[in-house]
């Protein structure tokens, strides 16, 4: 049977989030991911943690700047260092949390600058974080996001995201298989997910279009969930989609799996 993590950063919005964590314990979950965690102390977000009782699942690595439109560091060249230090930062907040995944935003390819000097970026790049969540025992993610959202976002297939990996030096790379952006990108997601499979550590969920919670929209997410189940898959599946307020209305299909009767 699936195992589900909340979103924090997409659910709960009727909560601060740092009332989120127990919203999420009540209604069933028994894990959490985020975006970024990083405007609020770590020290905060592990006692939050603890006292629910939930699992931080994983979390993304910082974004750059953000207000200048940046999503992700690793693929932008020249910026080796604060790169590195932004790895550095993420993987504290990973030992506070003791939190096993870390994703790695490749970023969104600068006006000024070539996709083949951006890749060329991302390797070196990948290949340093990697090294350096190893000695931690974390896994780097690479997720492929659909450039309908992030235009410009220099890996945006499954295809992109395999090529890159596999020229890492270390062996704790994978990949996080978004639903809601395999649709997107390439549809066709049985064969998509059946060919990728065994490079995936994480999955996300959410309805297209518009990443409404599961029951809604064009893919049939029963006959997902069955298909995960029948791969043998054993990580857990981050709700990454909108719910509304309050979240527990978007959770009328998760009843069967235990989540969302508070």
């Amino acid at each position: 049977m699936p195992k589900f993590a909340a979103n924090l950063t997409w659910m709960f919005h009727e909560f601060p989030f740092l009332d989120r964590f127990e919203a999420a314990r009540e209604l069933g979950f028994e894990a959490v991911e985020c975006q970024f965690p990083y405007q609020w102390g770590r020290q905060d977000l592990a006692e939050r943690l603890g006292t629910s009782g939930l699992r931080q699942i994983m979390f993304n690595m910082p974004p750059g700047n953000a207000d200048s439109g940046e999503y992700g560091l690793a693929g932008l060249p020249g910026r080796a260092n604060e790169f590195q230090d932004s790895v550095g930062n993420a993987l504290e907040y990973a030992d506070a949390l003791d939190c096993p995944m870390l994703h790695m935003l490749a970023g969104i390819v600068p006006s000024d600058r070539s996709r083949e000097d951006c890749l060329d970026t991302l390797i070196e790049n990948l290949n340093w974080a990697a090294e350096a969540c190893a000695r931690s025992g974390v896994t780097v993610l690479v997720e492929p996001i659909n450039t309908f959202e992030r235009p410009g976002y220099l890996i945006s297939t499954t295809v992109e995201a395999r090529q890159a990996m596999e020229q890492i030096r270390c062996d704790n790379v994978a990949m996080q298989f978004d639903f809601h952006n395999a649709q997107l990108m390439e549809g066709n997601l049985t064969a998509v997910l059946e060919s990728n499979f065994p490079l995936v550590r994480h999955m996300q969920i959410a309805g297209v279009p518009g990443r409404t919670p599961p029951d809604k929209g064009e893919i049939n997410y029963p006959y997902v969930f069955a298909l995960v189940d029948e791969l043998g898959y054993e990580g857990w599946i981050g709700c990454e989609f909108r719910c509304g307020e309050p979240t527990v209305d978007g959770l009328g299909w998760a009843g069967m799996f235990g989540i969302g009767e508070g």
